[in-house]
């Protein structure tokens, strides 16, 4: 594909000594309607260089230009040199590239021999796999793939929650109270039921927060007991966790979780006493962060037994000694800011220079309409909830719409959870949200199901059209307005995606993609594809492949499924 900004770049860096190429492309824009041209250059900052009003300059540019085979036309708008790019080239050079590459277009060999790892999702063992976990899931997910998709060597890992004080609380509780049958046959809400009921009790009898914490020490240091226990409610947790990543077509190559690193403790303790880090603080061991601006990172408790931070810490030494990572990313609500400000710093302290490679991506927090989550009160909605009752939804629409399909229960799977995956990446990762039934459900306005639509609508045009796409197009065919916005869409995809990636933010691709439903379902409505003249007709065509290859692309990083027929 033509990089007709550069081209531009190129020829007016010729004529401009004094501005570098890359000066060249930073200052030129885009104007706001196609009618002042495809790429415009201002000249105000020539005004001080040329000791010339910026308006002459512009003139004397575009007369130096004179005529060029990629331009319709070059002229100058007051201060502007406005270009046109010759339609036929243009969209010959975009439509060509989106067919020769297919589901490749877009991506690129950028992150070729660097490994990336992205740690998302990472639930608590032996507790709800609920809504507010969709957050990291899906964000985490569609990160990884465009990554994957610039050519870095990625890594997934879900840093499972499957340490901590929680689990001798949870020892307790099911030793005073559990079943082991119920916990088989049905166990995150028996695991939850026992958890609540541990916290109901304890505000009646303290001393049972004592008895927790005396079990997680005995895990720490190896009993046999609770590393049973444990080790069962970390299995038949994983087991219900695997059946909603199933559903969201999500996998890992790793589950090394918190436990996976307590063993790996013991050294980077040793480190920081070496380094004369640690400070005592009563009975507890801290890293003093005062001169940060950050209060003191908590290292190991009064009673011996370490944290989160301590983990964290282990298991990003293990990572770049173990995979040598380019880039460590971690997809974790917002919440944790300044946690992951402190260890990122005593990490830093500790002398390694990777730290800086070290990336939270944070997230804003989903809320539910009657009030906050919290899965000590049991006020909770399960993702695998969702899914189910939007997989239902969309199969009660699709029967109203459409009683021909053959493949209903596979067309509501891909449907009902493409919506609300779509949904969760459509607004700016780091904003607030409050969980709504209706909302993630709707399917009208700018949603997965409109997407997948759209494609299934350019399937279903090439489907009817039963013509080969060969070489032979005449793309000087493709000249009016509601073409050309598409290819110029069309165009913009594989910059879009190394934007998302720049920027961690998948809702870049959600919004890209709409823009493209839009204009293909404008251009559609407008210009008459299957046509008596052929030539006419195989121009459109390729243009429908175009638009359907780049919306399954776009889709495909977000996680979300392409149906062929709706």
């Amino acid at each position: 594909m033509i990089d007709f900004k550069r081209e531009i770049a190129n020829i007016l860096s010729e004529k401009i000594e004094e501005l570098t190429v890359e000066e060249i492309l930073e200052m030129m824009e885009i104007p706001p309607n196609s009618q002042m041209g495809d790429y415009a250059f201002p000249c105000f900052k020539l005004a001080k260089i040329f000791r010339k009003a910026p308006n002459m300059i512009a003139e004397q540019i575009v007369e130096s230009i004179g005529e060029n085979p990629l331009f319709e036309k070059v002229e100058n708008a007051q201060a502007y040199v406005n270009f046109f790019i010759d339609k036929a080239t243009f969209a010959k050079s975009v439509v060509e590239e989106v067919l020769e590459k297919k589901d490749a277009f877009g991506s690129s060999n950028l992150g070729e021999g660097k490994k990336v790892i992205v740690e998302f999702s990472s639930p608590n063992i032996a507790k709800p796999f609920h809504i507010g976990h969709i957050r990291s899931t899906v964000i985490g997910n569609a990160i990884y793939k465009l990554y994957d998709f610039l050519g870095y060597d990625t890594v997934t890992i879900n840093h499972l929650g499957d340490y901590g004080t929680q689990f001798g609380k949870l020892i307790v509780a099911y030793k005073k109270w559990g079943n082991e049958k119920e916990v088989e046959e049905n166990p995150i809400p028996t695991l939850l039921k026992l958890y609540i009921k541990f916290h109901e009790e304890a505000e009646k009898h303290p001393e049972l927060e004592d008895e927790g914490r005396l079990w997680f020490k005995k895990l720490e240091d190896g009993d046999e007991e609770a590393k049973r226990l444990w080790q069962w409610f970390r299995d038949v947790s994983l087991k219900e966790f695997n059946r909603v990543y199933g559903m969201l077509n999500i996998s890992f190559d790793s589950y090394a979780g918190e436990s996976f690193y307590s063993d790996k403790m013991p050294r980077v303790l040793k480190m920081m006493e070496e380094k004369n880090m640690l400070k005592e603080s009563k009975g507890a061991d801290i890293v003093d962060l005062e001169e940060y601006g950050m209060p003191p990172a908590l290292i190991r408790k009064s009673d011996g037994s370490t944290l989160y931070i301590t983990r964290d810490i282990a298991a990003a030494i293990y990572r770049k000694e173990h995979y040598d990572f380019y880039k460590n990313i971690y997809v974790v609500a917002s919440q944790q800011n300044l946690h992951f400000q402190q260890w990122f710093k005593v990490i830093e302290l500790m002398g390694y220079d990777w730290a800086k490679d070290c990336i939270h991506v944070p997230f804003g927090l989903v809320s539910l309409e009657e009030g906050t989550m919290s899965t000590r009160k049991g006020r909770v909605v399960f993702l695998e909830d969702v899914l189910k009752k939007a997989v239902e939804k969309t199969k009660e629409i699709i029967k109203e719409k459409n009683t021909n399909l053959s493949n209903i229960d596979e067309v509501a799977r891909q449907v009902g959870i493409g919506a609300v995956v779509f949904q969760e990446l459509s607004n700016n990762r780091i904003k607030d949200y409050t969980f709504s039934w209706d909302r993630t459900l709707n399917f009208d306005g700018e949603t997965g199901p409109y997407v997948q639509y759209t494609h299934a609508r350019a399937c279903s045009v090439l489907r009817k059209a039963e013509v080969t796409i060969d070489e032979n197009i005449d793309y000087s065919l493709l000249s009016n307005e509601d073409e050309m916005d598409l290819v110029r869409v069309l165009q913009k995809f594989p910059n879009i995606i190394k934007e998302a990636a720049r920027k961690y933010e998948p809702s870049i691709v959600t919004r890209y993609i709409v823009d493209v439903a839009q204009a293909f379902n404008r251009f559609y409505h407008h210009c008459p594809i299957i046509v008596e003249d052929k030539e006419m007709q195989k121009a459109r065509l390729a243009l429908v492949a175009a638009a359907r290859q780049t919306i399954k692309n776009g889709l495909t990083i977000l996680g979300v499924s392409s149906p062929e027929r709706m």
